[in-house]
């Protein structure tokens, strides 16, 4: 993988053998950090506020066939790079011995068109959207937060467990899922760590008395709602990576406070998360200091999301600017 310096993207460049990739294996040795990823987040959401960085609400595709296909768009001024994801959701790629989900991120020049880059989109998506869990978490978690419970023990599972250990006290886990396979091999990850790690045969016995909880129930199939609010431990933060599907929609009011990614994509889905009437508000007002994440240590948070253009915007830009670093220092 050889990223090309910024000043030699001149288009006689640009031919389909010479654009680099940055493949999962090269961008886990560029060693970004949970607290870089979440900063350049946050740095490009002020930027949206401010005007200077731009993103449409995602696009969805439902062929009816179990697939689940979705593009985003970003555009940042600095650095001046435009972002696009493609994913695939497809449950039938396992008898393939494929992954169900597969994506691709393409890096343009936001001032030219040209390309820079083709960036692993299966490696952002999980390194962003557990960052966006944790710019949430910063604001809507209680700092001391030492146990989290996984309802989902997949990529998603492993990401944010990784990144919440980087930010938080943690010293115990709990993992719930479908199959043993990936429980397993979550709580062996939490060992290396150094955390306790308790599988656990139902959904509730890993919820309670946790005091951060991540569900990430794969959404294809439709998942039928199988999780309680009700037993949540007051004071608790929860992250709902799946959009809030596997939640009993009656059971919702529990929670004090809950946040959504972005309202305007909201505003422009089929069908809501959650009520809106119980959204206290998006990632940038949140961000941005417009209302508080929580108000008291009794305070049972929620931030619900779908997925947001900036996220992949900003990790995918910040890993194409550590490859150009690299080479430079290499050269």
């Amino acid at each position: 993988m050889k990223p090309l310096p910024a000043d030699t993207l001149a288009a006689d460049t640009l031919a389909a053998d010479t654009l680099p990739y940055l493949s999962s294996a090269y961008l886990d040795r560029l060693s970004i950090s949970t607290a870089d990823m979440v900063d350049e987040i946050e740095r490009q959401i002020v930027g949206q506020r401010r005007g200077e960085v731009w993103c449409a609400p995602k696009a969805v595709v439902l062929p009816g066939d179990d697939r689940y296909i979705m593009a985003t768009l970003g555009v940042a001024s600095t650095p001046p790079v435009l972002a696009t994801k493609s994913l695939v959701v497809n449950p039938r790629n396992a008898e393939r011995g494929l992954a169900t989900i597969n994506s691709l991120i393409t890096l343009l020049d936001a001032e030219t068109g040209l390309p820079l880059a083709l960036v692993d989109g299966n490696w952002v998506t999980e390194k962003r959207t557990a960052a966006l869990s944790a710019v949430a978490a910063r604001r809507m978690a209680a700092s001391e937060a030492s146990s989290i419970a996984f309802i989902g023990c997949g990529v998603q599972a492993r990401g944010h467990l990784e990144a919440f250990a980087d930010l938080f006290p943690l010293r115990e886990i709990r993992a719930y899922g479908r199959g043993t396979a990936n429980r397993d091999a979550l709580c062996r990850l939490a060992q290396s760590r150094g955390l306790r790690a308790v599988p656990c045969d139902t959904a509730r016995a890993a919820v309670e008395g946790a005091d951060m909880v991540v569900t990430s129930v794969p959404l294809v199939p439709r998942p039928t709602p199988f999780l309680d609010a009700n037993w949540l431990k007051p004071g608790s933060f929860t992250v709902m990576t799946d959009q809030a599907l596997p939640w009993l929609p009656e059971t919702m009011p529990r929670f004090d406070r809950i946040i959504v990614d972005d309202l305007e994509q909201e505003r422009n889905m089929a069908k809501p998360m959650v009520d809106p009437a119980m959204v206290a508000g998006d990632l940038t007002g949140l961000v941005c200091g417009d209302f508080a994440g929580r108000k008291s240590p009794e305070e049972t948070t929620a931030f619900v999301f779908r997925g947001l253009a900036v996220g992949d915007l900003a990790v995918a830009a910040l890993a194409y600017g550590r490859a150009q670093a690299a080479v430079w220092v290499g050269a």
